[in-house]
């Protein structure tokens, strides 16, 4: 009964948020407590919350620093080469500004952390998807896509917890899996080639110079001062409404600001909304140009603490926010002024990692999750245990979609890695095909990281799903195919 209410459970949850008939904070927390009641344990909701809340407090801590502490960081000009340079790279041509996004969520992603990796890429990224009203489910999608690649890296987390669970060392996990992987990640580039040149067949391009000019030159009352990406609503008005501009291309003849339709079966359709274009002010107020290399020295400092484990994460970023707050903004009417033009951003990303420590909670609290892991790794049928490599890489891809990391990590890998001795399948290869799933994982609703991508982004979260999953799943299979054709598993 636990396995089929958790899987409903689920279903539910995913159909409510997709359709938009639920928010993804009150679908996390109505959801979960509605079948914690009809399992017959709403006695203990109370208990299976707190639980949830404090396993998940600290990555919402970790949240919240590092929105402040990479908000402080992109308002005083440290990123701008970044975006400068991949405005020469894209030549606002929307094939190369989706490729642009791939790689630097790639390289990004080498520090482990998909927050970082995300606020980075989509602080880079969405002036330009904005200008030239390109899909953000785009932005979204490849962004999260390349960053799962990269996730398996032995820092990132997934491999680290492989490797302790069946206590195998992480670089016999990780080293083999690099051809597999990197052909994941060319699969990545393929994918954000192929949806780029979608993009330019529907938009057409624009001249470099076209995209540079100011949205609305006729404005002449003061414009406030922005952040590089803001999170939450802006006010309503100009974006992109250039007068009498035409595009080139597949798109010629629409008005610039005209907002091109899309049909009405396109997976990359989206909402229209009316934010103003918010881009990167080359002279805004916030800059910091002697402190550059301060803050580029203090940001190497940071990551590399990351890596080596010096300090809890979420020590880490506290510190780091707190340090350059107070040396770019010595003044503490400039400090408020900076924690409130973030303060968007945290607050709807600390929300859904609370909220999803109800679903999390709740999922492990009354026995569902090991319930449907167990009737998973039961379906197995008995012939297939010389395969254990070829079907935990299978089970990744859902277990880590609906699970947590840890959950699977140390609760179901283990299951496995036995079943897979028992056929002499070795616990290091059970290991190597667990992180085939990552790609698909990291978008989902359980992984803190996502609503920062997609709050940042100013994406519904059913629409990111809808657009990314199918993709995401790609990826993971042509991992686990390259995997298999290498010997690796």
């Amino acid at each position: 009964m636990l396995t089929i209410l958790g899987f409903v459970m689920i279903a539910t949850f995913l159909v409510l948020i997709m359709t938009k008939k639920m928010s993804p904070i009150a679908a996390l927390v109505l959801i979960p407590a509605l079948f914690c009641v009809l399992v017959g344990q709403g006695a203990k909701l109370g208990d299976y919350v707190i639980e949830g809340v404090g396993d998940l407090a600290p990555t919402a801590a970790m949240l919240m620093f590092a929105i402040v502490y990479f908000g402080v960081m992109i308002d005083v000009g440290l990123f701008d080469p970044i975006v400068r340079g991949i405005l020469r790279f894209c030549r606002a041509d929307p094939m190369r500004i989706v490729v642009g996004t791939a790689l630097l969520a790639a390289i990004v992603s080498l520090d482990g952390d998909g927050s970082t990796t995300f606020m980075i890429t989509v602080s880079a990224m969405y002036p330009l998807y904005k200008r030239l009203k390109m899909s953000l489910v785009v932005l979204t999608g490849v962004a999260a896509t390349a960053n799962g690649v990269m996730n398996t890296l032995p820092w990132g987390g997934p491999t680290a917890r492989a490797a302790t669970a069946l206590k195998v060392d992480a670089t016999d996990i990780f080293v083999p899996m690099i051809p597999a992987l990197a052909v994941g990640l060319l699969a990545v580039f393929v994918l954000a080639y192929v949806l780029g040149l979608r993009e330019r067949k529907r938009l057409g391009t624009l001249t470099l110079d076209e995209v540079l000019e100011p949205v609305n030159e006729t404005i002449t009352e003061p414009v406030a001062e922005t952040v590089l990406v803001e999170a939450g609503g802006g006010t309503t008005g100009g974006a992109g409404k250039g007068a009498g501009r035409t595009r080139t291309g597949g798109g010629a003849g629409d008005a610039a600001g005209a907002g091109p339709s899309l049909d009405k079966g396109s997976d990359t359709q989206e909402p229209a909304d009316d934010d103003d274009f918010k881009g990167l002010d080359p002279n805004r107020s916030t800059l910091r140009p002697r402190l550059y290399w301060f803050n580029a020295g203090l940001t190497l400092a940071l990551l590399t603490a990351m890596i080596m484990e010096l300090m809890p994460i979420p020590v880490l970023f506290l510190l780091g926010a707190a340090l350059a707050l107070t040396v770019n903004f010595p003044s503490m009417t400039d400090q408020r002024a900076r924690i409130a033009a973030h303060a968007d951003n945290v607050l709807n990303v600390s929300g859904m990692v609370f909220a999803a420590a109800v679903f999390t909670g709740v999922l492990t609290g009354t026995g569902m999750v090991e319930h449907m892991a167990d009737w998973l790794v039961g379906a197995v049928p008995e012939g297939m245990g010389p395969q254990m490599g070829l079907v935990t890489g299978l089970l990744s891809l859902p277990l880590t979609y609906f699970m947590s990391n840890d959950g699977f990590y140390f609760g179901v890998l283990p299951v496995l890695a036995e079943a897979g001795a028992a056929h002499g399948v070795s616990p290091v290869e059970v290991a190597r095909a667990s992180i085939v799933g990552q790609p698909l994982h990291m978008s989902s609703p359980l992984v803190p990281a996502v609503y920062v991508l997609v709050g940042m982004a100013k994406v519904e979260f059913g629409d990111h799903t809808k657009f990314t999953v199918k993709w995401a799943v790609l990826t993971s299979l042509v991992v686990l195919a390259a995997a298999i054709l290498f010997g690796t598993i």
